[in-house]
């Protein structure tokens, strides 16, 4: 076990083809089982090149959605096995009519257990997941009045209407509204669905002609339960569909529950109206969770994980007190942290030391050792290029403009957790297709051009470690 680890250090793991099957093992562990079934299941791996995989996925929505949600997370478990590997590229196969008949005897099953889902031609899609529970939901006082709201309103449903729960990513919003999903679904006709999802069907209902189906099927339920709201800003038509949807489930006393990264007064782009509807129901939030919280779901995640596997994990007290005390963002990246912890077990056979444990998560301790943030990447790129924050959020194609604009948007992707479609909505609402070229623009830069290299670099270190007063 020693010389194994010997050979196998952490600035190289394997020079072997890569095993999809292990992979997708990997994916179903750490993105877990509803992820990886209702999406990641779908992707096929097609051909391996030096640095790059191809992989393929039934759709054009598939692709998009695993793109904008999983991708970094996708291409940190491959690189995992193999570390020349730097991106990933998809490829829509559309899938065979075997596969299809199966996705809709699946429909119909899941039609028998009473299981919330919107129906798609595509792929059928449920957000209410068992295992995310108010049992298992753990409390403390950054989260307990948003958990003890949406219990009680599994109990009074309409007593709190609209309930608005806000906070940070991976705060745990989801979860309690998973919770209240699951619950209220027993003696009520419930719709937990994403904004995102929301616009997805708004959209195809309009290219099919089929509004008034659209409008039947979310004014008739007993129940809604949106998530991150925030994704309808800017969205005017959707809004406007969602305002009397909204309206008239009140008027039916239908309970709605809201979730958002921010506050209602806060939402930008959003209709007065709505925000004006969102404030006048009960407006929860979840803040960080302090070291006791952390400590708490440390234990736990831990001895769920002891009891995924049939090894038993031994996590020492003091790797569990750094991560406790060092992870200090979201409840996410203490899960996340977890889970490289036992990805590092399982691939060398061994539990990391004190160490081994700061190389395994050093970005995650850079992270919160100086908080990165759009506005701070936009401003220190601007003053790199000597260019106005204006100038590059503009529309303008000039080359001394797109460049730095470019490397703007790379730094945000590699440096932040947003998604494709919120750095869009930060650099002037770029649609997502021109965010994904603006980062292989910069990739194939850095690949023959020692310049680009050079910039970046400093770049990044002045991002993520240098003092922001100093001045490039």
């Amino acid at each position: 076990m020693e010389n194994s680890f010997k050979n196998r250090n952490l600035n190289g793991l394997t020079n072997e083809p890569i095993v999809w099957d292990k992979i997708q093992k990997e994916m179903k562990i750490k993105l877990g089982l509803d992820i990886y079934e209702s999406w990641l299941k779908k992707i096929d791996f097609v051909e391996e090149f030096n640095n790059y995989v191809l992989l393929s996925v039934p759709t054009r929505f598939i692709r998009d959605w695993i793109t904008s949600r999983y991708l970094d997370q996708i291409l940190q478990i491959i690189k995992n096995y193999k570390k020349d590997i730097i991106r990933i590229e998809f490829k829509i196969i559309e899938i065979s009519l075997s596969q299809k008949n199966k996705y809709n005897e699946t429909e119909v099953s899941e039609n028998k257990e009473n299981i919330s889902f919107i129906k798609d031609s595509f792929l059928q899609y449920t957000r209410i997941d068992p295992n995310k529970r108010f049992e298992n939901f753990i409390t403390g006082s950054s989260n307990k009045l948003a958990y003890e709201a949406t219990l009680k309103v599994t109990e009074n449903v309409s007593h709190y209407n609209p309930l608005y729960i806000y906070g940070g990513v991976g705060m745990g919003k989801t979860h309690l509204l998973n919770s209240a999903g699951l619950k209220l679904k027993k003696n009520h006709k419930v719709m937990f669905i994403s904004a995102e999802r929301f616009m997805y069907q708004f959209v195809k209902s309009i290219k099919s002609n089929e509004m008034v189906k659209f409008k039947e099927y979310f004014r008739n339920t007993d129940i809604l339960i949106i998530d991150d709201i925030q994704f309808m800003n800017g969205k005017e038509a959707m809004q406007e569909e969602f305002f009397h949807t909204f309206n008239a489930l009140l008027d039916k006393g239908s309970q709605i529950i809201v979730s958002a990264d921010r506050a209602p007064n806060k939402l930008s782009r959003m209709q007065e109206r709505i925000k004006s509807r969102f404030s006048g129901g009960l407006v929860v939030d979840i803040q960080k969770p302090d070291l006791t919280l952390r400590k708490k779901i440390v234990e736990k995640k831990t001895f769920e994980l002891n009891n995924l596997f049939s090894e038993q994990l031994n996590i020492s007290e003091e790797i569990k007190g750094f991560i406790s005390n060092e992870i200090n963002g979201s409840i996410r990246e203490l899960v996340g942290a977890l889970n490289r912890i036992v990805s590092f077990s399982r691939i060398y056979n061994k539990m990391p030391n004190l160490a081994e444990t700061k190389v395994v998560l050093k970005d995650l301790l850079n992270l919160n050792e100086n908080k990165v943030t759009i506005d701070l990447i936009q401003t220190l790129v601007c003053k790199f290029y000597k260019i106005s924050k204006n100038e590059m959020l503009s529309s303008r194609r000039s080359r001394y403009l797109v460049r730095p604009r470019q490397t703007a948007i790379y730094l945000t992707k590699i440096l932040t957790s947003k998604s494709l479609p919120e750095i869009g909505r930060e650099f002037s609402n770029r649609d997502h297709t021109t965010i994904i070229h603006s980062v292989k623009t910069i990739e194939k830069l850095k690949e023959k051009n020692l310049q680009m290299v050079e910039d970046i670099n400093k770049l990044k270190n002045k991002i993520l470690y240098s003092n922001k007063e100093n001045e490039i």
